[in-house]
């Protein structure tokens, strides 16, 4: 029974611990009225991995982490210079997350996380990386500038974030809400700063004034979603699976869809940035839930335990159908496969039929292990570019 589980749940990316696979998009952004526009679609970082956190430089300009030689640093993109790249940080000690220009300077600030675990806000110079630490004594998740020496961030305080203001000329620092989420943006046309605001069970985007301390509901968010952008009308942007969906709090009640993308490689949009001019998007979507499933099949095949592991979330769930839970949790399965893997010379996993309905995988496996051959099927469910539960049937 237990090695019969093993051949079947083996047919099913350690890329960073909780990264998804995941691409950043480029479009051309054009606004009619009350009509919204994305043409002249691009994908900017076309690279296996962990790309995302775009963010801009100057109107042609996209900065984005991005994932080579098992680090994550801050590249480059510009659009006018025939699509050009180069790299910003290069950090053998650590890696580099949410870039963002810092006002008046030529310079941008990122989240380094050090291979000790270390996580700290640090200045880049953008023509020597060389960098230089702002915010010593908070692990700030993410952050906005307000002015060329006030930030204000969402610091990572036991399990949760909580908003401060911090002020570089006197060393303050500020706690005004906690539990919050990651989206800080500054509003166009105002001296305020956007922010979510996880407090209650619907999730609202508030407004800080980071001198006074006011704070004001603006509007709930699209079903408790994370990530917003702001248009330079005050137009709100947020992203729900494949869509695009506006609202603006002067006149609209309701969130209306812009666009749905209809391609397999764009799930789970997040991390929306506008530039300046609101003429250029950028994105972040996941791979197809296809792809995490085929590199999964591509570890198991090669016996890989870390990438093979690297698929699921922390929390997987396996099932015999239809709802008999069989194993849960990642520590576990990689105990059960550690041994599997090293004593099965002969391993493999041929697919038959492969049917992809949302973020369902469902594939005809063959498999070989240990001289024997059999057939089965299994149901993989992916989440957050994750393979969170699976179910087999035999």
């Amino acid at each position: 029974m237990k090695r019969f589980f093993l051949f079947l749940i083996g047919c099913l990316p350690w890329l960073a611990i909780g990264q998804a696979d995941t691409e950043v998009y480029l479009f051309d952004l054009e606004i009619d009225d009350d009509n919204i526009k994305l043409t002249n679609p691009k994908n900017i970082s076309n690279n296996e991995g962990y790309d995302n956190q775009p963010s801009f430089l100057d109107g042609n300009t996209v900065l984005f982490s991005s994932t080579r030689a098992g680090q994550t640093d801050i590249k480059r993109f510009n659009i006018t210079q025939g699509s050009t790249t180069s790299w910003i940080t290069d950090t053998p000690t650590g890696s580099e997350y949410s870039p963002l220009k810092i006002p008046g300077k030529d310079a941008i600030s990122a989240i380094r996380l050090d291979l000790d675990g270390l996580q700290r806000l640090y200045e880049y110079d953008l023509k020597t990386g060389e960098p230089k630490l702002l915010l010593k004594d908070l692990k700030v998740g993410y952050h906005v500038w307000y002015n060329d020496h006030i930030i204000v961030s969402a610091v990572l305080v036991d399990n949760r974030m909580d908003l401060v203001v911090s002020n570089l000329k006197d060393g303050s620092n500020y706690t005004y809400q906690k539990n919050v989420g990651r989206s800080l943006h500054k509003i166009p046309n105002t001296d305020l700063i956007s922010y979510i605001s996880k407090e209650n069970k619907s999730w609202e985007i508030k407004s800080l004034n980071p001198i006074s301390g006011a704070t004001k509901t603006i509007v709930k968010t699209l079903n408790n979603t994370e990530d917003m952008r702001w248009l330079a009308d005050g137009t709100i942007l947020m992203g729900s699976g494949k869509s695009i969906l506006k609202l603006d709090p002067k006149t609209d009640t309701e969130w209306q869809e812009i666009i749905s993308f209809n391609v397999a490689d764009i799930n789970n949009i997040s991390r929306i940035a506008v530039n300046k001019a609101s003429d250029r998007l950028a994105f972040v979507a996941e791979k197809s839930p296809e792809h995490i499933v085929q590199k999964q099949l591509d570890a198991y095949n090669n016996r890989d335990i870390d990438a093979f592991m690297a698929t699921y979330s922390d929390d997987i769930q396996l099932f015999n159908f239809p709802n008999q839970l069989i194993s849960e949790g990642k520590e576990k399965m990689r105990k059960n496969y550690q041994g599997f893997f090293e004593s099965t010379p002969d391993l493999n996993c041929e697919i038959k039929n492969r049917i992809v309905i949302g973020n369902k995988v469902i594939d005809e496996e063959y498999i070989t292990a240990n001289g024997s051959n059999f057939s089965a099927v299994a149901i993989y469910e992916v989440k957050n570019g994750k393979i969170a539960k699976v179910t087999f049937l035999r």
